[in-house]
């Protein structure tokens, strides 16, 4: 009689519980929103992980004549943006394995790679102002006081978040929340606000906006509107115009709309996102705006083609049709059925700073027959001695281009 009451009472227990709801759908990530059904386009895995130096593809390399390339350094996992202290130590960022490296040249002409920092989130941005290494790591922005002197040692950074006020990781719900920096002629810190989705509306005052602070994080400027995710810019070395690098959306179709290189001609101009890409309304978020009254981009860098870190050319080294043009950086794309990209261009302009051609400078990273992909570069750094720096992101490397008559 105990057992069957046990028995009812457990039945009666069991049908009183609310039934199991369904197990909620996993959230879709943001690259990944407004993606085709049935498409199978992602994004390509990074290696974070050493690679071997005899495997780093320095050799697939295609330049023009006179020019060659070795391996500057090598092992270190995910590297990306570069920036170089005044003793000639090159510090680069990196975006998902959260460190920061220190390449310094031994006397022999080899070089030493350290981690002087790491565990942070994303410290994509790097620039050194004086003596001291400023890292952007989304919203955090940390200073690192005589960085080249205590690279053995490097001490408890400044913590200079709450000056800077940049939007957090959650406010970008996870979309273009990493950061380039670089240092203007007048003294500011410029950076990147990218937009908080792949195409939406948002607060224009604070996504998809060029930006520049005193190195002490006050006096904020917007210098750009409408940008959607630039991930490179540099000033003009005589005009002192902001220049920039500009991802367009993703899931418009293959070949739209481009990448972008953009100028910036006067501080608050619009770039047009979400609105246009020069004179390419987007059908979904258009809103019935005429494209003429954007700024027009400088140049159509290709779609998808996920241009990145740029600089103007400064050195002597290089031929003089070279000289105060712009290199620039393609990582290469994900979201296209067949690659583009993966390689750097040189912008060629004329006096008045109008884009004229663009060469393909630094190629044999995609293997078109194959559409597979044997590096990804990200950045461009003009040495001193007029030399050309590439990070390679895949191969956790850095090339370095010389020019011989």
């Amino acid at each position: 009689m105990l057992r069957h009451s046990i028995a009812a009472g457990l039945l009666a227990a069991t049908l009183a519980l609310p039934a199991f709801a369904q197990a909620p759908a996993a959230p879709v990530p943001g690259w990944a929103v407004g993606r085709p059904e049935g498409s199978t386009l992602a994004p390509h895995a990074p290696r974070l992980t050493v690679t071997p130096l005899d495997q780093v593809p320095v050799a697939a390399l295609r330049l023009p004549a006179g020019f060659s390339a070795e391996v500057y350094a090598h092992g270190m996992p995910g590297v990306r943006t570069m920036t170089e202290g005044p003793n000639g130590t090159i510090f680069a960022g990196t975006r998902v394995i959260g460190r920061v490296y220190a390449i310094t040249r031994n006397a022999d002409g080899t070089t030493r790679t350290r981690v002087v920092a790491q565990g942070l989130t994303q410290p994509n941005g790097v620039v050194m102002v004086g003596n001291d290494l400023y890292v952007f790591a989304v919203n955090r922005v940390l200073r690192y006081a005589n960085i080249e002197a205590n690279l053995d040692n490097v001490p408890a950074p400044e913590e200079l978040t709450a000056a800077y006020g940049l939007p957090t990781e959650q406010q970008h719900g996870g979309n273009h929340h990493w950061k380039f920096t670089t240092l203007g002629p007048d003294g500011r810190i410029y950076t990147n606000i990218g937009v908080n989705c792949n195409v939406c509306t948002f607060d224009r005052d604070v996504f998809a906006t060029l930006l520049s602070f005193n190195p002490d994080g006050s006096g904020r400027r917007i210098e750009a509107r409408g940008v959607r995710n630039s991930v490179g810019m540099a000033h003009h070395p005589l005009t002192r115009e902001l220049w920039a690098t500009n991802h367009g959306r993703d899931w418009a179709g293959d070949d739209t709309p481009d990448d972008t290189l953009i100028r910036v001609r006067r501080t608050g101009e619009d770039h047009g996102f979400p609105y246009c890409v020069g004179n390419w309304a987007d059908p979904q978020y258009n809103a019935g705006r005429n494209c003429g009254e954007f700024q027009q981009p400088a140049a159509l860098l290709g779609p998808h083609t996920a241009a990145l870190g740029m600089r103007f050319y400064t050195g002597t080294m290089f031929p003089e049709q070279y000289r105060n043009q712009i290199f620039l950086a393609r990582r290469g794309s994900w979201n296209r059925s067949r690659l583009t990209g993966f390689d750097v261009l040189v912008a060629h302009l004329d006096a008045q700073g109008n884009v004229t051609r663009l060469e393909e400078f630094m190629t044999g990273l995609r293997d078109d027959a194959n559409q597979r992909f044997l590096g990804r570069p990200v950045d461009v750094h003009v040495m001193r001695d007029g030399a050309l720096l590439v990070s390679d992101e895949q191969m956790g490397a850095v090339y370095r281009i010389t020019y011989r008559r």
